[in-house]
């Protein structure tokens, strides 16, 4: 396939990076020196575990936790449905018709595993959000039950780059355990467009899960994690050998794991100077657009949205064929969210639920 351009302008960042240079030498490194099964006992395995150990012991610095609470997944979607599956397979039996929070705007992995809780039997709260796509502390508050089980809230949205009051969201549910002197709802987090731009210090934070994945931070794909609070009660959702304490058997990943770390390590120490550096370009972009297309409009915050989010709003104009034109002018770009272009409604309803008929 040719292009007039010979350099193609990629924005389509929040669905997928590239694997950066310095993950894939890490990574390379590692499967040279690392090829056996790291639950065996011989030598080449204890290495292995070793490596998977160490890595481990890197994304526990960052996000301020034990390297004990790390379970390795193979993506975003993964994790989030080992925490909200996890904790209705947990709890399903002893609470009565447990109850489940989230949002309107959450990401496909985390809205489908609802519906099928419900298809199961679980209640589920769907908590809107205002105009700019933020969600209000106090409507979590108002929808909290006697039975509710599980909080989920994403840190960041996917679509429309609006960041959450996650900080004040977990003080609030935990004034509320405190209060009813109860370890629940448990706190989850979907963060995986986070760790690019904001902090991921689950402490500080407050959550009791969080969900992390690799594409989306320049690391390798089918690799993630999700953290864990040892007081949390979940359950596997994948059966075999038993790794990752029981939670996701399969022989794990180790060079995807090393790779998930170093990839991490990076965001971490670039996360301040990009975000000043994106934030300026991001602004000149909003304008500019706003400028010469006065029918357009922005959707989610201003200010409270990530530094590499610009998501507008075209009235009268065909999606599709604005993603193929600008496709062949060399520009990749998305509408909607690249989780959803394979299904029939191609819509977003994320933008839908901020009231706009354009969507």
């Amino acid at each position: 396939m040719k292009f007039w351009r010979k350099q193609r302008i990629f924005l389509d960042y929040a669905s997928i990076t590239p694997v950066s240079k310095e993950v894939l030498v890490e990574m390379e490194k590692c499967q040279k020196e690392v090829f056996a099964n790291p639950s065996a006992l011989y030598s080449e395995a204890l290495l292995a575990k070793e490596f998977g150990l160490k890595a481990k012991e890197r994304i526990a610095k960052i996000l301020n936790v034990s390297k004990n609470d790390i379970i390795f997944t193979n993506g975003g979607t993964e994790g989030n449905n080992l925490a909200i599956l996890g904790v209705f397979e947990a709890l399903g039996h002893s609470v009565s018709k447990p109850h489940f929070i989230t949002t309107v705007i959450e990401h496909p992995s985390i809205l489908e595993v609802f519906a099928e809780i419900e298809r199961r039997g679980g209640e589920v709260t769907y908590v809107s959000v205002n105009g700019e796509g933020i969600v209000n502390p106090k409507d979590i508050r108002s929808a909290l039950k006697e039975n509710t089980v599980l909080v989920s809230v994403m840190y960041a949205n996917n679509e429309i780059g609006t960041i959450q009051p996650i900080k004040e969201i977990g003080r609030m549910i935990k004034d509320s355990r405190l209060k009813n002197k109860t370890n629940l709802p448990y706190f989850h987090t979907d963060a995986c467009q986070a760790p690019l731009y904001l902090s991921v210090d689950c402490l500080k934070l407050g959550v009791d899960m969080m969900t992390l994945d690799g594409i989306k931070m320049y690391g390798p794909r089918g690799s993630g994690v999700l953290y864990v609070k040892p007081f949390v009660n979940i359950k596997p959702i994948i059966f075999g050998g038993g790794q990752e304490k029981g939670l996701r058997s399969g022989t794990e990943n180790i060079p995807a794991l090393v790779g998930f770390a170093k990839a991490l390590e990076m965001a971490y120490e670039m996360r301040e100077p990009e975000s000043e550096r994106l934030v300026k370009i991001r602004d000149y972009g909003i304008k500019e657009i706003l400028k010469n297309f006065p029918k357009a409009n922005l959707n989610g915050s201003e200010t409270l949205r990530l530094p590499n989010n610009i998501n507008i709003c075209f009235p009268d104009l065909d999606a599709e064929f604005a993603v193929i034109s600008l496709d062949v002018a060399g520009v990749s770009a998305s509408y909607s969210s690249s989780c959803r272009t394979l299904k029939e409604d191609s819509s977003s309803y994320v933008v839908e639920s901020l009231g706009k008929k354009e969507a």
